[in-house]
């Protein structure tokens, strides 16, 4: 059960400029080039398009959109908006998101099909399917005579390919974010005296410690290894399996990082997003995703320092807005740490796809096979009984 990525067919039979919207004519273009063209293109297409920009996309290519925000918001307004077409400023996994959610007679386009989620990628249906037959094996999934609950229920983050959320969704389980992966925990313990949690590990470990579950009920289920590197005590005795998978940007973080900041900053706050290292999470002030991030900087007094452990598009963008404001924001990793495959959406591909549905082409549109989306779509529906 596969989510399927596609190019779109020409919606006009024979466009007339079809060599001038070649993407390469595009990329050999400075950025700067394509703002009045970018401009231009949005006016003739009016309210037909809407323009999603994530938190973490480059500041040339957001300040274009209509909304900005994390993939479940934006891809929930879009749905709700009148645009026969979603241009998705993220990566591939929000833009299914987006499919799922959307209207039947929307589309949505990914400006360049190369921008992915290496998170995301790390839990491959196949072995995410193999995983859950060995547990099936030695009893795990199966519920417990007279517990009136499952044995185990799975989960996954947002930030999940389609497939991923099918999965679960198909088999009783639902879909969270961030903001919500505490609820989500509650709602799984309910029904279920385990979890298996896909495919972020840190926000997992983050989540169930901060509920009291012990490091020592979790462990971590890795697909490369013979029964995920796990032993069956060890299996039978945790109440958390996690994915081996995690965010290549946040694990960059280390402890060491926080410690520099209480050493040469003093007074400053630590924030860190929850897809952190558990030692991280562990030594910051506050802990929360894009939104609660934003929010707490938003709400701080006058005066106020933080160093914020997330994505650097973000941070920079939330230093220039709260500077005038009195409040100084850096990161917390002086090198930086940029989401590379959020920033292969340049300004050249958003002009392209942009140009090319003026010529009446649709280009790079993803689409969601239609048993996925309504398997994927029952664990988004699920998410709204959780409280958060």
């Amino acid at each position: 059960m596969n989510g399927l990525i596609e190019e779109a067919p020409a919606i006009a039979a024979e466009p007339a400029s079809a060599a001038s919207c070649s993407l390469d004519n595009y990329l050999a273009q400075p950025d700067h080039t394509m703002d009045d063209r970018i401009a231009r293109a949005r006016a003739t297409l009016g309210t037909d398009v809407v323009l999603l920009g994530h938190h973490y996309q480059r500041d040339e290519v957001i300040r274009f959109a209509d909304y900005t925000g994390d993939s479940y918001k934006l891809s929930k307004v879009a749905s709700e908006t009148n645009s026969k077409y979603m241009i998705f400023c993220g990566v591939h996994f929000m833009a299914e998101t987006a499919d799922v959610l959307a209207q039947p007679w929307q589309q949505v386009i990914l400006p360049d099909l190369n921008a992915g989620c290496s998170m995301a990628d790390m839990a491959e249906i196949g072995q995410v399917e193999d995983c859950w037959d060995a547990l099936e094996r030695q009893g795990i999934v199966a519920s417990k005579e007279g517990s009136g609950k499952a044995g185990l229920v799975p989960l996954t983050y947002m930030n999940s390919a389609a497939a991923i959320k099918a999965f679960c969704g198909e088999r009783g389980g639902l879909v969270c974010t961030s903001s919500n992966a505490r609820g989500a925990f509650e709602w799984a313990f309910a029904r279920a005296e385990k979890i298996l949690f896909l495919p972020d590990q840190h926000l997992g470990r983050n989540t169930a410690f901060a509920m009291g579950i012990p490091l020592s009920e979790m462990v971590v289920w890795d697909p490369y290894q013979i029964n995920g590197g796990v032993t069956p005590d060890r299996l039978r005795a945790a109440k958390v399996i996690l994915w081996k998978g995690h965010c290549s940007v946040h694990q960059r973080f280390l402890p060491e990082h926080v410690d520099r900041v209480r050493r040469e900053e003093p007074g400053m706050q630590v924030i860190v997003h929850p897809e952190c290292r558990w030692e991280v999470c562990q030594k910051a002030d506050a802990i929360g995703s894009t939104e609660r991030i934003i929010s707490v900087i938003e709400d701080a007094p006058v005066g106020t320092s933080f160093a914020v452990g997330t994505e650097i598009h973000l941070v920079n963008r939330l230093a220039k807005r709260f500077a005038p404001l009195g409040k100084r924001v850096i990161t917390l990793d002086d090198a930086g740490c940029l989401c590379t495959t959020m920033y292969r959406i340049s300004p050249q591909h958003l002009a392209w796809a942009l140009e090319n549905l003026v010529e009446g082409r649709v280009v790079n549109r993803i689409k969601v096979d239609e048993d996925v989306k309504q398997w994927s779509r029952v664990a988004l529906d699920r998410m709204l009984e959780i409280k958060v």
